[in-house]
């Protein structure tokens, strides 16, 4: 990033303690009790530790200004929430769609293919032994990643179709 820090530094704003002391960026929370949470950079992967809770809720996205706490710069405070939102990950009743099937039919099992989708989003057709069909579904609405994965993209919600082998990730606006 080569945005300069507004907190008087010399040096960009970064997630490495030496290169600045504020970090702005998109953020999953990964984790909350009521004296603390922990933030995921969206783009990095870089991990964040709240002094205090600001009444954040566990997969909560935030596009938010971070500032290291002084003076041992081992945990954050949030200093500025610019967005807050949820990303609904949902396992939809539908079938994939032919595209997403014939996708599949050209790829071997554990493959995936990537596609931007027209407009905003993108679709992911993985392919699975038929009879683990299910849980796959399950396991990819279940993971961070997907989550994290959609508040990288932007995108306000996620569909997960399934049929005989096939999974269809759909980003969705």
């Amino acid at each position: 990033m080569s945005e300069e820090s507004d907190t008087g530094g010399d040096g960009p704003a970064s997630d490495d303690r030496e290169g600045g002391d504020r970090q702005e960026g998109t953020f999953v929370v990964t984790h909350v009790d009521e004296g603390t949470a922990v933030l995921q950079d969206v783009h990095s992967g870089g991990v964040h530790t709240l002094a205090e809770n600001p009444d954040l809720d566990v997969y909560e996205v935030l596009e938010a200004t971070l500032a290291v706490q002084p003076p041992m710069e081992v945990v954050w405070t949030v200093a500025e929430i610019h967005d807050r939102r949820t990303i609904d990950v949902e396992h939809s009743p539908e079938r994939p769609t032919q595209q997403a099937r014939e996708l599949a039919a050209d790829q071997e099992v554990g493959e995936l293919t990537t596609r931007e989708r027209a407009g905003e989003g993108e679709l992911h057709v993985i392919s699975v032994p038929p009879e683990r069909t299910e849980q796959a579904a399950t396991d990819v609405v279940e993971d961070e990643a997907t989550l994290t994965r959609a508040a990288r993209l932007g995108v306000g919600r996620v569909e997960v179709r399934a049929a005989d082998g096939v999974l269809s990730v759909r980003y969705l606006p």
